[in-house]
């Protein structure tokens, strides 16, 4: 029996940049931070940022937003952390890549009509196998899986999710306050 409790808030989906230095460990450090605060990662890509030396965490959290900030903080204290940013399910653009691999027997008219219908396209195609490619949201990518199950999926992977967020303010006006505030202090 679950109760009515007003001082918890529910859990929603959150995604965290994290601007780091490009360090050896850092990215245990980063997912021991969740894991202290029992927090599972949903999704996680990393990958450089549009400023040189400084790499993005893309972190996807189900938590309550007091939750996801207070990890923001956290992350923010260690030492080659930058800046973590919470972001709202409206505040970002997100994307999956996903890859299906199916038996090249499959492949026809049926098969070619769920990829044009899926914006899905052919990356290799053979006697063998065929090999699709949608770039989407979690939505689609499983959409078109789930269209894709009759012919029979033999291998599926989704990456991490990749987001840049709305309101846009270069990275860089971030880090040049952070360099003032520590020229300050």
């Amino acid at each position: 029996m679950v109760f009515y409790d007003p001082g918890h808030e529910a859990a929603s989906e959150h995604t965290l940049s994290v601007f780091t230095e490009n360090r050896v460990g850092l990215l245990g450090r980063v997912t021991a931070t969740f894991t202290r605060r029992c927090l599972n990662i949903e999704s996680l890509t990393v990958s450089e940022s549009e400023v040189p030396g400084v790499h993005r965490f893309t972190i996807v959290v189900r938590a309550s937003a007091a939750q996801a900030r207070k990890v923001a903080a956290q992350l923010e204290r260690q030492v080659d952390v930058l800046k973590a940013f919470v972001h709202g399910e409206d505040d970002v653009l997100v994307r999956d890549l996903a890859l299906y691999k199916l038996d090249g027997r499959h492949a026809g008219p049926a098969l070619d009509a769920v990829v044009a219908a899926h914006g899905a396209r052919v990356l290799e195609q053979s006697d063998a196998l065929v090999v699709l490619e949608l770039t989407g949201s979690e939505t689609q990518t499983a959409a078109l899986f789930e269209a894709l199950a009759p012919f029979g999926v033999a291998e599926f992977v989704r990456s991490g999710r990749v987001a840049l967020t709305r309101p846009m303010r270069p990275l860089e006006s971030f880090l040049a306050e952070l360099e003032a505030a520590s020229e300050q202090g």
